[in-house]
């Protein structure tokens, strides 16, 4: 009992020891190491990270060397104006590339702030890269500011084909100022996909994509869902292009 006592005994101390050593930053003589060997050996580490650490920023500024940018063109039933820029070091890596801006930043307007818009690139002429609207949504923030208590919100979800075979996706909202029963939400939705394939039957994607953003559609909406109940917002809060005809 007491040589395992003492056996622990030795082993802490050894282990005061061993920390000592580190602490001093000194080795005992007998591994052949000594201060100043230690100092070159820690100086060389550090030269070496230092030379890694170049060498990467070196590449990192190499690698934007190689790279061009293009700019960003609004779609033509959009202005066509320049909404941005994008780097690249291949032309075939901008194509596909989907960019967000919101309508505020497009007509100049700030109250329309809360309207994400998303364009994809889709043709290249040189370094002007055009695009074609992708589809929009309004800021969370803004939607939930919309939400109110004793009201209710009637969503209606639409995939629809337009005049000239674009495929694409409509959420239209409708909130009420108070509480309303299920026939009447039946009732503001059918008037919802009424309206929206009606649309989608007589305009192009480019007229449709016009009066989603801008208001139009959720107006002609209103006016007949306010006969059911009153109205407090009513408007597309979201759109997605699904696909484009061949």
């Amino acid at each position: 009992m007491n040589s395992g006592k003492n056996n622990w005994h030795r082993l802490f101390n050894l282990l005061l020891q061993i920390r000592s050593c580190i602490i001093e930053d000194t080795i005992d003589s007998s591994l052949g190491y000594s201060r100043q060997n230690l100092y070159i050996v820690g100086q060389h580490c550090r030269y070496t990270e230092l030379r890694r650490k170049q060498r990467v920023s070196r590449a990192v500024r190499d690698k934007w060397r190689r790279k061009e940018w293009y700019d960003i063109i609004l779609p033509r039933y959009f202005g066509e104006t320049k909404v941005g820029e994008t780097p690249s070091d291949n032309p075939d890596k901008v194509m596909g590339r989907v960019f967000e801006t919101t309508l505020a930043a497009i007509t100049g307007d700030f109250s329309q702030e809360y309207m994400k818009m998303y364009f994809q690139v889709d043709e290249l002429e040189g370094h002007t890269a055009r695009t074609v609207f992708k589809g929009h949504e309004y800021l969370r923030d803004y939607l939930r500011s919309l939400v109110r208590r004793r009201s209710t919100k009637v969503d209606g979800f639409f995939r629809i084909f337009t005049k000239d075979g674009y495929r694409v996706k409509i959420v239209v909202t409708a909130m009420t100022q108070r509480r309303i029963q299920t026939s009447k939400e039946v009732i503001i939705r059918k008037i919802m996909q009424e309206i929206v394939e009606d649309k989608a039957e007589n305009l192009t994607f480019d007229q449709l994509a016009h009066e989603m953003v801008l208001g139009k559609l959720a107006s002609d909406v209103y006016n007949q869902a306010k006969n059911v109940t009153a109205l407090r917002h009513v408007g597309v809060r979201k759109s997605e292009l699904l696909a484009v005809p061949n």
